[in-house]
C-alpha cells in the first residue's frame, strides 16, 4: 500500500505572491499531518520562489512525519542538507525559466555528479532518491549512482489522452526498478481522478501530491483534502481514468 507524501510549495507560492507571512507551510503540516500524510515535502528552489531556508529548518524541527528535501544537486543545496538533515533528499532537475519541474533528471549524463552527490549525502546518512522518467536506462543509470529510491515522473501519465500506455510504462518501470534493487516513488500531475491506478502499482511505496491537494483545500481545508487523497490511495480501485478534457 503505497504511503502519501504532501507537498506544500504551493502554499508558499500564495505567501510569496505579497511577500508576507501566511499561509504558512510550517502551519499547515500540521493540517496535513492530521489529515493523515505520511511525508512533507518541499522544493528549495535556487531562486527562492516559494520555499524558503528558514521553512526547511522549521519543517526539520516541528514535522512528526517525514521530510523529504527537493533540490537541485548543486553545492548551495548538498550544503544546506547536510545542515538540515531532512529524511529523505530527492534531487530535482531545476531551470529558473520552468513553472514547475517539466521532466526526469538525465542521470546518463549527469552520473559522475549525480554520483558524487549521492554519495556524499548518503555518507552522512541521508537516503537519496532521484526523480526520473521510467526508461530503462535511466533506472540503470540511478543504480549505478548508488541512490537507493527513485522517484518515477508521472506528468506524462498525468496529462496523456492515453493513460493506459503511460501506466504501463509506469508499471514496468517499476518492476524494473525493484529487479535493480531501488525503491520506488513517483509524483508529478497526480490528481484525485486519475491517482488510484498509479497507488495500485505493486511495490509503489509513496506518492508525492501537492497542487491538486492545496487546490481542493481551498474548498474544504487541508486536514480534509488530505483525508480524501489517502483514502484513494489506501483503496484504489484500479480503475483507468476518464478523460480530463
Amino acid at each position: 500500500m503505497a504511503s502519501l507524501g504532501i507537498n506544500l510549495d504551493h502554499v508558499a507560492t500564495v505567501r510569496q505572491a505579497r511577500r508576507t507571512v501566511e499561509p504558512d507551510p510550517v502551519q499547515l503540516a500540521v493540517l496535513a499531518e492530521l489529515g493523515g500524510a505520511d511525508s512533507i515535502t518541499v522544493h528549495l528552489r535556487e531562486d527562492r520562489r516559494h520555499i524558503q531556508d528558514r521553512d526547511v529548518e522549521l519543517l526539520r524541527h516541528t514535522l512528526r512525519s517525514r521530510l523529504n528535501l527537493e533540490m537541485a544537486a548543486t553545492e548551495e543545496m548538498v550544503t544546506t542538507a547536510l545542515r538540515v538533515r531532512p529524511h529523505q533528499v530527492t534531487l530535482v532537475p531545476e531551470r529558473r525559466e520552468e513553472v514547475t519541474t517539466e521532466g526526469g533528471l538525465d542521470v546518463v549524463r549527469q552520473l559522475p555528479v549525480l554520483r558524487q552527490v549521492v554519495e556524499r549525502l548518503q555518507g552522512e546518512g541521508i537516503p537519496v532518491s532521484l526523480f526520473v522518467d521510467a526508461e530503462a536506462d535511466q533506472l540503470q543509470a540511478c543504480r549505478t549512482s548508488g541512490a537507493r529510491w527513485v522517484e518515477l515522473h508521472t506528468g506524462a501519465y498525468a496529462n496523456t489522452t492515453n493513460p493506459a500506455a503511460e501506466l504501463a510504462r509506469l508499471q514496468a518501470g517499476t518492476r524494473l526498478a525493484c529487479a535493480l534493487g531501488l525503491r520506488v516513488n513517483a509524483g508529478h500531475g497526480l490528481t484525485y481522478r486519475n491517482v488510484e491506478p498509479v497507488a495500485a502499482i505493486p511495490a509503489m511505496e509513496e506518492l508525492n501530491i501537492g497542487h491538486t491537494i492545496v487546490a481542493r483545500a481551498l474548498a474544504v481545508g487541508l486536514t480534509t483534502a488530505v483525508r480524501e487523497m489517502k483514502a484513494l490511495i489506501r483503496h484504489p480501485r484500479h480503475n483507468l481514468p476518464a478523460n480530463e478534457d
